[in-house]
């Protein structure tokens, strides 16, 4: 399944799930952090993803995509593939879009600089590299 099939699929899931996703997100978002728009966004931006006909890098960070990032101060990266919430396996890296992190990393770019704030504290990261994440499909 190319990404393009997957994401468009994906579209069709959150619509589905729309009501259950935004009270996922409601809940497991602290009140100062959360965005009413959240799910509603991240719909705009990938439906205008899937409008543009150019292939290409994927332009940004989409669930089922793998985010590398680099933290700063060191070349330390670790990978993070962000995945619905049924698929996460912190363990295996695969984070919910709806986490801390998974939350703070959607809808970033290569190049962009991040302050993950974590329970160990805040942590400067790079956007390195963002590709689709086969692997969460088979996991579905």
């Amino acid at each position: 399944m190319s990404h393009k099939s997957y994401f468009a699929e994906q579209l069709q899931l959150i619509d589905t799930n729309f009501q259950e996703l935004k009270s996922l997100y409601l809940s497991s978002t602290p009140l100062k952090e959360r965005d009413q728009n959240f799910l509603s966004s991240y719909i705009n931006e990938l439906k205008s993803y899937l409008d543009i006909e150019v292939s290409g890098p994927i332009p940004k960070v989409f669930i089922g995509t793998k985010v590398t990032v680099m933290f700063d101060g060191d070349d330390d990266t670790e990978d993070y593939y962000i995945c619905l919430p049924k698929q996460s396996d912190p363990d295996a890296g695969c984070i919910s879009f709806l986490s801390p992190v998974g939350r703070q990393l959607l809808l970033r770019k290569v190049d962009d600089n991040v302050l993950l704030n974590t329970p160990a504290g805040s942590l400067p990261v790079t956007i390195k590299s963002i590709t689709f994440a086969e692997n969460l499909i088979l996991q579905r």
